[in-house]
């Protein structure tokens, strides 16, 4: 029998509850067509985490958790995205670019006055897996729980949200309400995410996962459903070879989802060629 470390087993049952949020939000993105929101809410929260990080070591607060300040930064973001897209469309790259580009710098001034800054920096920016505890895995089953059952609750509110908003407004749906809940799911999937993959490169196991599922179906129940597993997949595979070969866990993840999106690219084209 093999002796797996306490450490191995619960960043396997780290990654594979996160899998669960990040497969079904994953899926929204996909067809909402809104990866680079989701890009620019991903690096905003680094400037939560950098003053999140300096005022628990300057002031000495145990309380204030960098991983709450990625949260409250994640959800601003996510609302002034939000507002811009339903009230100024026209000027929401700029806004993306902005917020994307500010929250890094925020959080890399804060990061650089913190003591062994390096070390924390890189622990943010790339993901360090390997040491989840049990209140990680506490905190991730709570929130992919709440995400689970909120995505089933308004399920058919966000379908008609992310392909027609317009028909929402006829239907008089509150598009406003909605939107803004689903990116705060997006954005709460994100910090997520943080753990696992770190901040550069959690966009690849948001959104390949998903953008894979949608090569061989349409409906969004069976994508979401296909992404699930295919992002714990992706995570347990990942996981497996940065143990062997000691690489970071974050990296190894996003090589493996790379990989795993050039072989489905293949066989899409291979199936429309037969078709």
């Amino acid at each position: 029998m093999i002796d797996i470390p306490v450490f191995l087993q619960l960043a396997f049952l780290g990654a594979i509850i996160a899998s669960i949020s990040s497969g079904i939000m994953g899926s929204f993105v996909v067809i909402k067509r809104i990866s680079s929101i989701t890009g620019s809410i991903s690096h905003s929260i680094l400037g939560g985490i950098g003053v999140f990080e300096y005022l628990r070591h300057t002031y000495d607060i145990p309380w204030l958790d960098p991983m709450l300040g990625a949260v409250i930064a994640a959800l601003i973001s996510a609302f002034l995205i939000g507002y811009v897209h339903l009230n100024f469309k026209q000027k929401e790259d700029a806004v993306i670019a902005i917020i994307w580009s500010v929250g890094m710098a925020i959080g890399i001034i804060f990061l650089s006055f913190v003591p062994h800054k390096e070390a924390t920096c890189t622990h943010f920016l790339f993901g360090d897996l390997f040491t989840t505890g049990k209140v990680d895995i506490l905190i991730l089953s709570i929130l992919a729980f709440f995400i689970v059952v909120l995505t089933i609750l308004f399920y058919r509110k966000f379908l008609i949200i992310c392909f027609d908003e317009e028909a929402a407004y006829l239907q008089k749906i509150f598009v406003k309400t909605f939107y803004f809940l689903l990116l705060a799911m997006i954005s709460i999937s994100i910090v997520l995410l943080v753990k696992i993959i770190g901040i550069i490169l959690i966009i690849a196991l948001l959104t390949i996962p998903a953008t894979i599922a949608n090569f061989f179906t349409y409906r969004l129940p069976v994508m979401m459903i296909i992404a699930v597993i295919l992002s714990m997949l992706f995570n347990t595979i990942g996981i497996t070879f940065s143990y062997l070969l000691s690489w970071p866990p974050g990296a190894t993840i996003a090589i493996v989802v790379a990989i795993f999106y050039i072989i489905a690219l293949s066989i899409k084209k291979l199936m429309y060629r037969m078709e």
